[in-house]
């Protein structure tokens, strides 16, 4: 299994037991208006940082190469994928309760720089795996 694969499965499984804790706490019944705040980051935290670097990290093991050998073909495009996915998860998990509770402009421009990050992690993966969707063979 290649490192990078080891890595998204790693944060995936890391991002999937906050997501249940997050869960477990949102759903005491001292947290009744934390909810609407906290539910955003519940959701990204279960579909980005579980589900998408689960799907990430397989498809970039197991998505078939132009040769065998071309596992790191482009390295760097992968390691970007991964940084900027999580670090955009971050970013976005400290500012997204923020926002729901009032109104912080900086808070509001860190969850644009955050979804810009997971955009560019979506087109690194894209960039990086379009080439092993191919017809033929």
């Amino acid at each position: 299994m290649p490192t990078l694969t080891r890595w998204f499965l790693r944060a995936a499984m890391v991002h999937l037991v906050a997501a249940f804790a997050l869960a477990l706490f949102l759903s005491l019944p001292s947290s009744g208006e934390l909810v609407g705040a906290w539910r955003p980051v519940y959701i990204h935290l279960l579909v980005l940082g579980w589900a998408s670097q689960v799907i990430f990290g397989v498809a970039y093991w197991m998505f078939p190469r132009r040769t065998p050998l071309d596992l790191n073909a482009v390295p760097w495009l992968g390691w970007t994928c991964f940084a900027t996915l999580n670090a955009g998860l971050v970013v976005r998990s400290l500012s997204e309760p923020v926002i729901a509770v009032r109104a912080s402009p900086l808070a509001a421009d860190a969850a644009a720089v955050a979804a810009l990050l997971q955009l560019g992690a979506v087109v690194a993966f894209v960039v990086m795996m379009w080439p092993r969707v191919r017809a033929g063979r």
